[in-house]
């Protein structure tokens, strides 16, 4: 509501605004070109009576009126429309080239010599005019003495009638500017005010939970990339609202699993299901189940902590090589069970890397234990470690039952198994490849996994080799975030 007010009154103070301007540029514009018109009338005028008072200049003597002054000022007065005068320094008219004897004897009584300086004048011109006129005095000079003034009258309504001609073109061009005006305000309503609009409504539908509601704005500046950028989030967020479902669902199977197993154990111990001479079998398996509620808290305590920005990490310079042989020692037991063997690769005897020691023994454990979970009986596992410029690559490979291609983009989420998963490692928590990633990511590495369906997995992922700037066995803490 507070949109559609505020775009209103946009709208109206925008009209109000042009027609303001409007009627002020009618006005002043009215006023100025008359004023314009004015002076450029007078001056023209000016020019000549100017042109035609230093004609007759030097054919004053002492006689003062010259015989052919008459003929001269009669032709240019017939030509141009105008009346001319000529008046001496009394202010008597000598010459009036409206009246048909052309010499007079008229006096201008208020005809004041001191006012001449003055080129121009509008009115009735000391009374002796019954209209408004426009007069333009120029003096007649020679021998050093003022003989009169030669005065061209027209009048005024020419000049107001050269402003309204001009008048027009004016309105137009106001006009013109204004229609313009209306349609850059068109243009920004349609390519502003109406990607806004649609913006700020999938706001609202966001807001009120509706994830799947498009903004539908197909331009290619700002307004489009900031759509684009809105639907691209909303598609994030369903997805997060969808794998927030399938973990609520996935920590309820996982935890409901035990705990039912735990429930049924129990109850049919007291109830005395179970003979006496059984129950340490199940408590075993009760235990088990514990342990199993246990390693799944652990785990997701772990990968919590791992995703916390002020997570930090003990980096130190250490050597892997002993890390990975003590990790595959502590699965000696569930590899001989299986027959299955460990087949280390190391590119030398020492390979330092500068790291958090515990968080990458977690990474390589992780890693181990579930190329032995989906690996075959009496096959074997291959853990290689490669140096490469300034950067350690740890690769650990199985030969089992692969990762489906449609699921290869799916393993790093939490609690995502496969149904092969579910089968073969029913104690899974699902996490360990997320926490791993955790990890890899919070050191600023990367990795990646090449699998092939019935074939086997192999995860590679990369650390920075240890330098002489920092010192061997010397903890460093670094915060993520």
């Amino acid at each position: 509501m507070m949109k559609k007010s505020l775009y209103t009154y946009f709208i109206w103070g925008y009209l109000v605004f042009g027609v303001l301007c409007c009627a002020i540029v009618f006005l002043c514009s009215s006023f100025l070109t008359y004023e314009h018109c004015l002076k450029y009338k007078a001056a023209e005028l000016y020019e000549q009576a100017t042109s035609l008072a230093e004609s007759y200049s030097e054919l004053y003597g002492e006689k003062g009126y010259p015989d052919n002054l008459q003929d001269h000022m009669s032709m240019l007065a017939a030509y141009t429309g105008q009346r001319i005068w000529f008046i001496n320094g009394e202010g008597r008219i000598c010459y009036d080239s409206a009246d048909s004897n052309n010499l007079t004897d008229t006096i201008v009584e208020s005809f004041d010599i001191t006012d001449s300086h003055q080129y121009y004048r509008t009115g009735d011109f000391y009374g002796s005019m019954t209209s408004d006129v426009l007069s333009v005095l120029a003096p007649v000079t020679g021998n050093f003495q003022t003989y009169g003034y030669i005065v061209i009258h027209i009048p005024l309504s020419e000049v107001e009638s050269l402003a309204d001609q001009m008048m027009p073109s004016i309105y137009y061009t106001v006009l013109l500017v204004y229609f313009v005006s209306l349609l850059i305000l068109l243009l920004v309503h349609v390519y502003v005010i109406l990607p806004l609009s649609k913006i700020t409504q999938a706001a609202n539908e966001y807001a009120a939970g509706n994830l799947k509601y498009t903004v539908q704005v197909d331009s290619q500046d700002e307004f489009g990339y900031l759509a684009d950028t809105l639907n691209l989030m909303t598609q994030e967020l369903s997805y997060a609202e969808e794998n927030q479902k399938k973990f609520i669902a996935n920590v309820s199977h996982d935890f409901r699993s035990p705990l039912t197993s735990i429930k049924g154990y129990l109850e049919a111990m007291i109830d005395g299901v179970i003979p006496p001479e059984n129950q340490e079998k199940y408590i075993r398996i009760v235990i088990a189940e514990t342990e199993r509620l246990n390693n799944l808290t652990q785990s997701m305590l772990s990968l919590n902590s791992l995703e916390r920005k002020n997570m930090h990490l003990e980096y130190s310079n250490f050597d892997i090589c002993p890390l990975i042989k003590n990790v595959c020692a502590t699965f000696e037991g569930k590899c001989f069970s299986r027959n299955i063997t460990i087949d280390l690769r190391l590119s030398s005897a020492s390979i330092p890397v500068h790291a958090d020691m515990g968080r990458i023994q977690q990474v390589i454990y992780n890693l181990t234990d579930n190329a032995i979970k989906f690996s075959n009986n009496n096959s074997s596992i291959r853990i290689q470690v490669t140096e490469k410029r300034e950067k350690v690559f740890v690769a650990v490979k199985d030969y089992g039952i692969g990762i489906p291609k449609e699921n290869l983009k799916k393993i790093w989420n939490r609690f995502f198994k496969t149904d092969e998963s579910r089968g073969k490692d029913k104690y899974g928590t699902g996490l360990g490849l997320s926490i791993v990633k955790e990890i890899i990511q919070a050191h600023g590495e990367n990795i990646d996994v090449i699998s092939t369906e019935g074939i086997g997995t192999e995860f590679i992922f990369s650390l920075t080799k240890a330098n002489s700037d920092n010192e061997a066995g010397i903890p460093r803490t670094f915060f993520r975030g």
